[in-house]
C-alpha cells in the first residue's frame, strides 16, 4: 500500500492540534518542554527549504501560533526576547507596581532583555494573547510615529505634507500610502523589525506622495535620500519576514 506522503502545512497543524488538546490538562513543565520542540519544528522548515525572497511568498507559511508559555521568544525592534509569564494575585503583585481597577497589575512589560508578561492565570490563553497583541499595538503606535519624526524631514523641504498614521495587520505588504486620506498605513508586525527598517518602510511611504509610481524617479529619488534604502530592504525581507 502507497503510503501518503504528509505536506509540512499538514504536520505541523497535526502538532498544534495535539499543542491544543494537552494545553491545561498535563503538567505546565511537560507541556512547555513539548512545545518548545514544536517552535523547533517551526525553526527548522524555513531553514531546510531556503532563506524567504519575498513577503507574499513566506507569509502563508509562518502563521504558526504562538502559545505564551516561558521560554517562548518574541521579536522586539529586531531582536528575539524570550518571554517570562509571572502568574500574580493572591497579595503578589508584578514588580512595576501596575494597577487599576480594571488589570488589577496584568501587564507586558520589556526589561532587562525579557519580555514579561504579568497574568492572574498562567493557563488564560486568550488573556495572555491579548496582553502581548495590546503591547505590540501600544509599541507600534509610538515607535512608528517616532519613525516618522526621524524621517519626514527628509520630504518636507519637497512640499510633502506630514500625514497621520494608521495601523493595520497586512499579508502582503508593510505598508501603503493612502493620497486621499492624507496617512500612511503600516503593517504592525512591522514593530518585530529594527528601526532602520522601519525607517526605510515610512520613507517609501513619504516619498508616494511625491512619486505615485514605483517608477525610475520614485527610485531615484529614494536612493538620494537614503542611499541604503536595498540593504535596509533585504534585512526586512530576509531577516524579519522568516521569524513571523
Amino acid at each position: 500500500m502507497e503510503i501518503k506522503k504528509l505536506t509540512q502545512e499538514e504536520v505541523n497543524g497535526t502538532l498544534w492540534r495535539a499543542c491544543d488538546t494537552f494545553r491545561g490538562k498535563i503538567d505546565s513543565a511537560i507541556y512547555k518542554d513539548y512545545v518548545l520542540v514544536m517552535l523547533f519544528i517551526k525553526w527548522l522548515n524555513p531553514h531546510k527549504t531556503g532563506k524567504s525572497r519575498c513577503f507574499k511568498e513566506v507569509q502563508p507559511e509562518c502563521l504558526i501560533e504562538k502559545v505564551y508559555l516561558s521560554g517562548e521568544t518574541f521579536k522586539y525592534l529586531g531582536n528575539q526576547y524570550r518571554l517570562k509569564v509571572i502568574e500574580i494575585g493572591n497579595g503578589i503583585k508584578n514588580e512595576f507596581e501596575i494597577e487599576d481597577e480594571n488589570e488589577v497589575g496584568e501587564c507586558v512589560k520589556y526589561f532587562r532583555g525579557y519580555i514579561y508578561l504579568y497574568v492572574k492565570d498562567r493557563n488564560n490563553y486568550k488573556r495572555k494573547q491579548k496582553l502581548i497583541h495590546d503591547w505590540y499595538r501600544g509599541k507600534a503606535h509610538q515607535k512608528f510615529w517616532e519613525s516618522l519624526e526621524r524621517v519626514y524631514p527628509y520630504v518636507e523641504r519637497y512640499g510633502v505634507g506630514k500625514p497621520d498614521i494608521q495601523i493595520r495587520t497586512m499579508k502582503a505588504r508593510w505598508g501603503s500610502c493612502l493620497l486621499n486620506d492624507k496617512s500612511i498605513l503600516l503593517n504592525s508586525e512591522l514593530i518585530k523589525a529594527p528601526k532602520l527598517c522601519i525607517d526605510y518602510v515610512v520613507l517609501h511611504e513619504l516619498i508616494h506622495f511625491k512619486h505615485e509610481n514605483h517608477d525610475s524617479n520614485f527610485y531615484d529619488f529614494m536612493t538620494s535620500l537614503m542611499p541604503d534604502w536595498k540593504q535596509r530592504k533585504e534585512i526586512l525581507d530576509e531577516e524579519v519576514v522568516r521569524e513571523l
